[in-house]
């Protein structure tokens, strides 16, 4: 399954570039995470629970963001472990472009994986389901910039 989209954020190319690597922003706004720790710079284990139709699954996984080009662009790529419900992986390329007014336009391009009892659900459901939650964590993502929660690097 792939989806494209695009959010324009009230805010600076940096200053979103800095919440796009923040753990407590993306937690914040990951729909249904319960927890994501950094391990290194480029490096990150989530556990998220999801219900995708009847099926309700906690997943547990790790992220990487690869393709690093600050404050311009990354890839972040995972996977995820349900147990009986099944496996999803995928990635996501991210770019950050200034508008003229100082916000900032975030495009993305999404590839993703599902198996085991999820993928049986169908892929329409799968899509909307995941269309759904893009759009919920942009909205979180982008309150969450627009609050100023946002820490400057040290």
């Amino acid at each position: 399954m792939d989806m494209q989209g695009s959010e324009r954020i009230e805010a600076p190319v940096e200053t979103v570039w800095q919440a796009l690597n923040d753990p407590e922003i993306l937690r914040q706004s990951i729909p249904g995470c319960e927890s994501l720790e950094k391990t290194s710079d480029t490096h990150m284990t989530a556990k998220v629970v999801l219900k995708i139709g009847p099926i309700k699954a906690k997943f547990e996984g790790a992220v990487e963001l690869q393709n690093l080009n600050p404050p311009h662009s990354y890839t972040i790529a995972g996977e995820g472990k349900g147990g009986l419900a099944g496996f999803a992986k995928g990635g996501a390329d991210v770019t950050l472009a200034s508008e003229e007014d100082g916000a900032t336009l975030l495009t993305y391009t999404v590839r993703a994986e599902v198996g085991g009892k999820i993928a049986q659900l169908g892929s329409r459901l799968i899509e909307s389901t995941s269309k759904k939650l893009a759009g919920e964590f942009f909205s979180n993502f982008s309150a969450a910039v627009t609050a100023g929660d946002v820490k400057a690097e040290a």
